[in-house]
């Protein structure tokens, strides 16, 4: 039996499909409501997969901050906000919603804006057998109102190397732009966080 938007309730076909099956009345209610509640609650399987996906991108994104702080930003440590990571997978989900191969289609460059200067970090394609269908660029920005600690000012000339900062801060903003491959009319859109 295959599960529709049409099947409105119990209907005489689909009783007879599961008479045929040799099921008994409550065996026949059972697989009915199943089918039912499919059509009018959300599909929670759905639901734990759209999480799943949420945190390996949230994961993806800290991996990435993580293998540049040493070599592209030059410093000890990234400091990120508190679910930062997580808002942004949750909206790089949203915009890969309405795509044709959705989050899969996806070629996602990661850079940080630094004093107006943006620096590219990483290149992720989520999954490399399919063909992208469109471009995301994920901006992250530094807090530029963070003033370093008294601690950061001691070891900067003490340990590190000139241009070597000891933490990195940044802000809970970011900026998302996305681009189609497959429509040049359809115009590039920026979403500012």
């Amino acid at each position: 039996m295959v599960a529709t938007s049409t099947m409105k309730s119990k209907n005489s076909e689909c009783i007879s499909e599961l008479i045929d099956r040799r099921l008994d009345h409550a065996q026949i209610d059972e697989e009915l409501d199943y089918w039912y509640h499919g059509l009018i609650e959300p599909n929670l399987n759905g639901e734990v997969f759209e999480e799943r996906t949420c945190q390996n991108l949230a994961k993806m994104f800290e991996n990435c901050l993580s293998r540049a702080k040493k070599t592209k930003l030059h410093c000890s440590e990234v400091l990120v906000p508190e679910k930062l990571t997580s808002r942004i997978a949750r909206d790089v989900l949203r915009l890969s919603s309405g795509e044709p191969c959705g989050l899969r289609g996806c070629i996602l460059f990661i850079n940080l804006e630094v004093e107006n200067v943006c620096k590219k970090l990483d290149r992720i394609i989520y999954d490399s057998s399919v063909v992208p269908t469109f471009e995301l660029t994920l901006v992250f920005k530094q807090d530029g109102s963070a003033w370093p600690s008294l601690r950061d000012f001691f070891l900067i000339g003490a340990c590190f190397s000139p241009g070597f900062r000891h933490a990195l801060k940044l802000s809970p903003g970011f900026r998302l732009v996305k681009k189609k491959l497959y429509s040049p009319s359809a115009g590039t859109v920026v979403e500012e966080y």
